[in-house]
């Protein structure tokens, strides 16, 4: 079997290559621009970013895997192999990581981190009262899947009360479940830390702007990891500016890399992250990989397949 990769740079071959001969060897695993491997060859494909075009210059390709949990950066391509799987990043690793990051970034806000790292960064002793413990912050979560369910599981293990909105309602322990736009204002109404985890999709960009941030309780946070689509950015802003919100933590954008003159990367409410939140080593997404490509070759459901009718 023939797994072409594009993730990490041409740098990373080698090191995909041994993470996939432990996963499973008898993948074999080649650079997407190596000339040696004939298009005809080709059965798989991990990418990220790939060129208008390519995959579907590989005839013989069975199944395309994102290397990140977005797959928007596939589907822009007009040309894209539609009747393929195409299978976006996941297990339990991923869904670790983006647990551990939420709950960083919920006690950073809670704690007020970038307060005392703007005091550090001036040799300043600046001391600040913390008025709340996790127990008295609300945490909701816009996105229960595998990464929001984990997420919750976690902030919960630390004393965040939690509550969850998606599209259909969903039964997880200790979770204040709500559904659908009909309920969509009670649930930010309860809201001291905003974590959006939600797929992108047509109806998902710009849901977190001006008329929704008011919706919050004064003072509330905001975090997102889930696609820079969703926030606009200039209503954030003005609600940090204003008041209104009191810190935001922020691991993805609508141009990546985050351009130098964005005010995101100096505002004193906010934490930027390098798109990482979930990110998952390579030895854990080629086992991933080697393990949906398995259940493929034996004919089993594929887990993470993208569904162009919900867009994700």
């Amino acid at each position: 079997m023939k797994l072409l990769v594009k993730s990490g740079g041409r740098g990373a071959v080698a090191e995909w290559q041994e993470c996939f001969r432990k996963a499973d060897p008898r993948i074999s695993v080649h650079w997407w621009e190596d000339e040696g491997v004939a298009p005809e060859a080709v059965d798989y494909a991990l990418v990220w970013d790939p060129r208008p075009g390519w995959l579907a210059s590989l005839p013989n390709l069975k199944m395309v895997f994102s290397s990140g949990a977005g797959v928007e950066h596939i589907t822009r391509d007009p040309g894209w192999p539609r009747h393929l799987p195409l299978i976006r990043m996941g297990g339990p690793e991923t869904d670790q990581r983006m647990g551990e990051y939420i709950a960083w970034a919920c006690l950073s806000l809670l704690r007020e981190t970038r307060h005392f790292a703007l005091g550090q960064a001036a040799a300043e002793w600046r001391h600040k009262a913390n008025p709340f413990a996790a127990t008295e912050r609300r945490v909701g979560i816009m996105g229960l899947g595998n990464l929001g369910s984990r997420a919750a599981a976690m902030l919960q293990g630390l004393g965040f009360p939690v509550r969850g909105w998606s599209r259909s309602r969903k039964n997880l322990p200790g979770v204040v479940s709500y559904a659908g736009a009909d309920e969509l204002a009670e649930f930010l109404a309860g809201t001291d830390i905003l974590v959006c985890l939600l797929p992108s999709t047509p109806e998902t960009a710009g849901l977190i702007d001006g008329r929704l941030l008011a919706k919050l309780p004064p003072g509330a946070d905001v975090v997102n990891a889930g696609r820079g689509s969703h926030l606009v950015v200039a209503d954030l802003l003005a609600a940090l500016d204003s008041g209104h919100l009191g810190g935001a933590v922020l691991d993805v954008f609508e141009e990546e890399p985050l351009p130098a003159a964005s005010p995101l990367w100096s505002h004193p409410k906010v934490i930027v992250t390098p798109h990482v939140a979930s990110e998952a080593s390579r030895q854990g997404r080629a086992g991933y990989v080697a393990g949906v490509i398995a259940d493929f070759e034996a004919g089993r459901p594929l887990p993470n397949r993208y569904d162009p009718i919900r867009g994700y």
